[in-house]
């Protein structure tokens, strides 16, 4: 079990509650599957991938970012217990999609990076290293249903 300090849990809501979800999901997603092509093949039936601009461009893209970011809420609203509240997750990627479990963790790095530079000089080491600590936990939760 991950313990939380309230300084930590007082980052991450706040990170999470000032975010423009359609904006940073986006774009996380986009930098995900452009800099790492190889992550492009669970999205096959999301329309033209073919370069850059197609990517940044698509509105499936774009509303699956989104939709990863509101699926944060999830563990932000559930600090204490983020195993189970994405244990059927975790089943859904490893069984169903056959998403390979490493591509969690290139996403979560890709978001950090989206996120610092929204955020700029307020993305302090203090809060990178809470926000990096969520999102490793995430990323473990998710790939739980892989060991």
């Amino acid at each position: 079990m991950v313990e939380w300090t309230e300084q930590e849990r007082s980052i991450i809501t706040n990170i999470f509650g000032n975010l423009d979800y359609e904006d940073v999901g986006s774009k996380a997603l986009s930098r995900c599957l452009i800099v790492y092509p190889w992550t492009q093949r669970y999205f096959a039936s999301f329309g033209n991938l073919y370069n850059a601009e197609a990517i940044k461009t698509n509105p499936n893209i774009a509303a699956h970012g989104t939709k990863v970011l509101h699926g944060l809420d999830r563990a932000v609203k559930n600090m204490d217990n983020i195993k189970a509240t994405y244990a059927e997750l975790s089943v859904l990627h490893s069984e169903k999609l056959h998403v390979d479990p490493d591509n969690f963790k290139l996403l979560a790095d890709c978001l950090t990076i989206v996120i610092a530079a929204k955020l700029g000089s307020a993305f302090s080491p203090e809060i990178q290293a809470t926000f990096q600590k969520f999102l490793a936990v995430v990323v473990s939760a998710l790939g739980r249903q892989y060991h």
